[in-house]
């Protein structure tokens, strides 16, 4: 039961997971920008 509840209380994992969950969603959302600008230019 203990080793359950140890990543709850592992506040570095946590923080780790984070980060790397916000960068990711960053570069999503910046491929996705650089995408829909491209597309506006080529329209234009």
């Amino acid at each position: 039961m203990t080793s359950l509840h140890l990543p709850l209380v592992n506040w570095s994992n946590g923080v780790i997971m984070i980060a790397v969950f916000a960068a990711v969603c960053i570069t999503l959302v910046g491929i996705v920008l650089m995408l829909m600008n491209g597309d506006k230019k080529k329209e234009e």
